[in-house]
């Protein structure tokens, strides 16, 4: 084959890109051999014997097929963590999550009629307190209670 380095300078000069993206037809390499002016390389360019080959970009592919394992719970086990448990969820929005279903669950026994109203306001201090670990350690504080 024969050499057309000059030839390929000047096409990746015209055309504004880097010499790898520079594509020259096998088919014509006789007429790129006779280029040996920059106007000689614009008219191969409008005649497509030489053009720009696309930039190669990074797939997201994987990152989507990712995306979709973790909002199914997937791919969060220990070796797939950065950062404290803290710094994953805050601890300010556990303790809202936890004391908004045990204020809940407080309420819908105090209109079931399960606790009174004092014992309804004891056990919501309590929860303010952070005595209940969750909705079902407080169900099991009114058994016992009233057992």
């Amino acid at each position: 084959m024969t050499d057309l380095k000059s030839q390929k300078r000047m096409a990746s000069e015209v055309l504004d890109v880097g010499k790898n993206r520079v594509w020259i037809d096998p088919d014509n390499t006789e007429k790129v051999e006779e280029a040996i002016t920059r106007n000689d390389i614009r008219n191969l360019v409008e005649s497509g014997v030489i053009q720009k080959k696309d930039v190669k970009g990074t797939s997201k592919g994987r990152a989507r097929d990712k995306k979709k394992q973790k909002a199914k719970g997937r791919r969060k086990g220990q070796g797939n963590r950065k950062g404290k448990k803290t710094a994953r969820k805050d601890s300010k929005e556990e303790w809202q999550e936890k004391i908004r279903a045990i204020r809940k669950r407080l309420k819908e026994m105090k209109e079931e009629e399960e606790v009174s109203n004092d014992e309804y306001w004891d056990l919501y201090d309590m929860a303010k307190g952070g005595f209940f670990r969750n909705t079902k350690h407080l169900e099991n504080h009114v058994e016992n209670k009233l057992e």
